[in-house]
């Protein structure tokens, strides 16, 4: 399996780096100019496209004639980064890829999402440092989810939680909304979201859903196996 990597030099983006090739992949990974210093440690092993990952024109040599493509979208600037990002996957990757991104926000599909206050919050935090920053814009991502959900394409969506660093506890638990049971620990190793990310380029039952993820060794996912 051919597969791209977009926004490689993050820290999720390396750990996928990483198991797609101790899985046999073949790995393109894109990221920014100045970050890829950061993918050293991959040299002769992945071929690396410096560039913004919502111009169009490096997002469509990354992902020709690549089977899946894994995409971390970023909430950052002003600038439409997350949905030029979303965007040019959508129009550039090949008919049949599988196309996992990665959603660092609880975006909606279908409406029936239940959030916490604390996470309501959060989000409020974001929109108002966003908008005197100028750093982040969670609309943007909005946009980019819902260009995705519409798209005809064989998508996932991940939506992530809290993460943190350390070994794997192997694949995370998921359920289609926020505010299941299941999910009530809102935690995450950062390895094992990007576990999930790899592991979705070959699950066909993940295909056109926004999966919540939570990590399969946190108290609400061991409640829930119980």
């Amino acid at each position: 399996m051919k597969v791209c990597i977009i926004g490689a030099s993050g820290k999720l983006g390396k750990y996928m780096v990483q198991q797609a090739l101790d899985r046999g992949y073949e790995v393109v990974g894109v990221c920014r100019e100045r970050s890829a210093i950061k993918l050293d440690a991959f040299k002769g092993r992945i071929t690396l496209i410096p560039g913004a990952t919502n111009n169009r024109e490096v997002i469509k040599k990354a992902v020709a004639g690549c089977d899946g493509v894994l995409t971390v979208l970023v909430p950052w600037g002003t600038h439409q980064y997350s949905s030029g990002t979303a965007q040019a996957v959508l129009d550039f990757a090949q008919p049949g890829a599988r196309l996992i991104f990665s959603c660092g926000w609880h975006i909606t599909r279908d409406g029936r999402d239940v959030y916490p206050s604390s996470l309501k919050r959060e989000e409020k935090l974001a929109r108002l440092l966003g908008g005197l920053t100028r750093i982040i814009d969670i609309d943007d991502q909005v946009e980019a989810c819902r260009r995705i959900f519409a798209s005809n394409t064989r998508w996932t969506v991940v939506r992530g939680s809290d993460l943190e660093e350390g070994d794997s506890q192997g694949l995370p638990v998921w359920s289609r909304h926020v505010g299941d049971p299941i999910l009530k620990s809102n935690l995450t190793r950062r390895v094992d979201f990007a576990l999930f990310m790899v592991e979705a380029l070959k699950n066909d039952e993940l295909i056109h859903e926004a999966p919540a993820i939570v990590g399969r060794q946190t108290p609400s996912a061991l409640a829930y196996a119980q």
